[in-house]
């Protein structure tokens, strides 16, 4: 196992003590070690969102390339346009199953 020293702000390393100390975690080490693993998980996330993000845009320009898209006169027409599918989608996570 690789040994490297570093320094935290006395908030970081308090919040490490603390850990430790309710006996959550055994070592400071194992509290490191959990947050860069939490870390590593919210990286792993937020690129599979932004790959999700990249294909949806995909899709909307192809889209767009074929002609399926909706003009709307008015930005006002949009935001009306935008709000009433918030509220059917709104109504239908609130609709018993």
């Amino acid at each position: 196992m690789a040994t490297l020293n570093i320094s935290l702000t006395p908030e970081l390393a308090s919040l490490i003590n603390e850990k430790v100390s309710s006996g959550m975690y055994p070592s400071a080490s194992d509290v490191v070690g959990e947050g860069l693993r939490l870390l590593k998980e919210q990286d792993e996330m937020r690129h599979v969102r932004f790959q999700e993000l990249r294909r949806e845009i995909a899709s909307g320009i192809d889209q767009l390339a074929r002609g399926e898209a909706k003009v709307f006169a008015s930005s006002e027409e949009l935001a009306e346009h935008i709000e009433g599918e918030g509220r059917k989608l709104l109504a239908a996570r609130q609709t018993p199953r």
